[in-house]
């Protein structure tokens, strides 16, 4: 059965090649979630749709097709963004791979893309782009239902974090699971998204990477690679 989607608020999260002059990508959608969609003749040097699927540029986009191979109709810039550079644009490549890996075809996330929204607008502006991805991480990791409770702790006590159990007090962290600890307090400021202190953010980082290589698996991603090597 083919069915027609016009005029979806989207952005571009990755692309490959696919056969001769075009391309397979990868959209974040407002109400669709992931999608994947073939952009015909986009590897073209005359290709108008060439600086268009471009990724964190806001987009207008419509397909057509059948649910496993879906052609790409329509693909219109909602404004004029400037592309990231430098940091920016390695934090950005970082959320994007993220998104490609964890989230699943069609499974819609609109307060997600609230939130990607978000963290793109910081990344440009430059101003908190550590506490804006620390925030995101964790909305991210909400909408896949993978976040401990951070409610009703002891801001004094010691909570060791296991991704497949939850969080669990103890008296004091060994040498062993030190990295996988967190005190109450810092835990409750990440609950907020309170990224001021630097303390909470380092907790977050540790918190966050614990999570999340918990989904990733025994696959790394390559934007973690590319910020070492820098």
């Amino acid at each position: 059965m083919e069915y027609l989607v016009d005029g979806q608020a989207a952005y571009v999260l990755h692309s490959r090649p696919y056969r001769d002059t075009s391309l397979l990508v990868d959209f974040f959608t407002l109400e669709h979630g992931k999608v994947s969609v073939v952009v015909r003749g986009a590897k073209r040097p005359n290709s108008k749709l060439r600086p268009v699927i471009q990724p964190f540029l806001p987009l207008q986009v419509g397909w057509r097709g059948r649910q496993d191979l879906k052609n790409l109709t329509l693909a219109e810039p909602v404004d004029a963004n400037p592309f990231l550079t430098g940091t920016p644009l390695m934090c950005g490549l970082y959320l994007n791979e993220l998104m490609t890996r964890l989230l699943q075809p069609l499974d819609p996330h609109p307060h997600l893309y609230v939130y990607y929204q978000y963290v793109i607008n910081e990344l440009r502006s430059g101003q908190d782009i550590e506490g804006a991805l620390r925030t995101f991480e964790r909305r991210l990791l909400i909408e896949l239902g993978h976040t401990p409770d951070l409610t009703g702790l002891d801001p004094d006590g010691i909570y060791l974090c296991e991704p497949e159990q939850g969080l669990q007090r103890i008296a004091q962290p060994t040498d062993r699971n030190r990295m996988r600890c967190f005190y109450g307090r810092h835990l409750q400021a990440i609950e907020q998204d309170s990224y001021d202190q630097p303390v909470v953010r380092q907790a977050a980082k540790r918190l966050m990477r614990l999570l999340i290589d918990q989904l990733l698996g025994d696959k790394p991603l390559r934007s973690r690679e590319l910020f070492q090597k820098r």
